[in-house]
């Protein structure tokens, strides 16, 4: 599944980003700590530039907490970004963050020259829940649904926080192409993709065949299985003879299963889950570099 999302107004987000970027001095990238790899928008490098940037793994309390800490490493390593792993659970990580973009920029936060940040992120991250724990109230409106904040020039949508920082929003954009099919599934699977851009049956697919050998124990414990499938479809099945997912003759309703899986994941229900860890990544990434080359 190769995802071609890029309506009008993301490629109007963009150009207005681009031309904001002059007043900008810290980039904060909200992405989701499920899937950072497959969140993470490879425009954002190319516009902040040589800015600092602050990578937050958002909704981590819905992921692995040990693969949060690979990637937490993996991020650090990049030469001016530092990574913290947030959650709408724990807010006191998030109203410590401006003391974090006073560290990384200690010649500004005056009055007369206050720091400006720009926050980025992909659709349904995190980023308005995140801007009102800041704000300590309602700014920016907050929903399940992808590209639900508006788009605004955020040269006049500044949203100014205690110690003389300035913080510019902008609605989550998604890239032109997503050349890694997993990452696109990955995106689908968590919720980034509208809905009614997908296809729940195919996206379930890939991710029970994820779960089966990545989160077993889970698997059995969450749909009450005496032993887990070996394969996805097979998954699918048992969620719609447990929940009830049958049509007429006692057919099983793979589309209902497949709505109930997905849900499951993305609330969490299932448990702490990621859907990639670094390792995961570079494998990949090494095998699309040998098909393209061959």
């Amino acid at each position: 599944m190769t995802v071609q999302w890029y309506p009008g107004h993301m490629n109007k987000a963009r150009r207005i980003i681009k031309e904001s970027m002059t007043d900008v001095d810290l980039v904060i990238e909200v992405m989701d700590a499920r899937i950072p790899f497959s969140s993470e928008n490879p425009m954002v490098a190319e516009l902040r530039q040589h800015r600092p940037c602050i990578k937050i793994l958002n909704k981590s309390d819905l992921a692995d907490p040990a693969i949060t800490k690979a990637w937490l490493s993996y991020f650090e390593k990049e030469q001016g970004v530092k990574a913290q792993a947030l959650s709408v659970q724990d807010k006191s990580k998030t109203k410590n963050l401006p003391q974090l973009c006073r560290k990384l920029l200690p010649g500004r936060g005056s009055a007369v020259k206050p720091i400006r940040i720009m926050i980025m992120g992909i659709p349904n991250v995190g980023k308005s829940t995140l801007i009102n724990t800041l704000a300590g109230k309602t700014l920016a409106k907050v929903g399940d649904e992808p590209a639900i904040t508006k788009l605004v020039s955020s040269a006049q949508h500044r949203i100014i926080l205690e110690g003389n920082i300035a913080l510019s929003d902008t609605p989550g954009i998604l890239w032109p192409k997503i050349e890694n099919e997993n990452s696109s599934y990955r995106l689908a699977v968590t919720g980034a993709i509208k809905n009614t851009a997908i296809d729940f049956e195919d996206i379930a697919l890939f991710a029970a065949d994820y779960l089966i050998n990545a989160y077993t124990e889970k698997v059995v414990e969450r749909f009450k299985l005496k032993t887990c499938p070996e394969k996805g479809f097979q998954l699918l099945e048992e969620i719609g003879r447990k929940r009830g997912c049958l049509r007429a003759g006692g057919v099983i309703d793979i589309q209902r299963a497949s709505e109930i899986l997905i849900h499951e994941i993305r609330s969490g229900a299932l448990g702490s889950i990621s859907f990639e860890t670094p390792e995961m990544i570079l494998h990949e990434t090494k095998v699309s570099e040998n098909e393209q080359s061959t």
